[in-house]
């Protein structure tokens, strides 16, 4: 492969996913530490292996985590309880979910990005319009993608984040 086909980078794809790790983990701390005293379930866009639903059910003891994804492929101790697997597509099940919990979810945490700027795009925009439904007053977002969201307002990474690589949303109220 010639190397003028390959978009430029301002760093390795290890070294992005190093700067994406690192700053989950310390938004993830940040948000975790907030929500300690607001109810509500939580959900996890992005399931994946389930290495980021194990964080939150470790850190987070006792709350109800919701795992969205296409295919349910966990690692096997990271699985969620089946009734708190959401599979199919998050079109679908984002929409039915932001209505059922409504105004009650303490944190929305999405790891959903790509090496793709076109699925990245087509990801931010397809959530966005659900998670202003689904978040509590003073509940949070986490994101690997730009999310627009109505009635949030971005806030400073913690310490520990690499701008750029994740975000941390706060609505607005109590």
């Amino acid at each position: 492969m010639d190397d003028r086909t390959i978009a430029p980078r301002d760093m390795s794809r290890l070294e992005k996913t190093s700067a994406r790790l690192r700053s989950q983990i310390a938004c993830l701390g940040l948000v975790i530490e907030r929500i300690a005293g607001l109810s509500g379930p939580v959900f996890e866009l992005g399931l994946g292996r389930g290495r980021t639903y194990d964080h939150l059910r470790w850190h987070m003891p006792g709350r109800d985590i919701y795992a969205f994804d296409r295919e349910i492929v966990p690692i096997e101790d990271c699985r969620p309880p089946e009734e708190c697997i959401v599979a199919g597509d998050l079109a679908v099940t984002l929409s039915r979910y932001a209505a059922r919990f409504a105004g009650q979810v303490a944190l929305a945490n999405c790891d959903l990005g790509s090496y793709r700027q076109a699925h990245n795009e087509h990801m931010a925009a397809l959530i966005s319009p659900y998670l202003p439904q689904a978040v509590a007053p003073g509940g949070f977002v986490c994101s690997d993608l730009p999310l627009v969201l109505e009635g949030f307002e971005l806030l400073p990474l913690p310490e520990g984040a690499v701008e750029g690589h994740y975000r941390v949303f706060r609505r607005e109220g109590n």
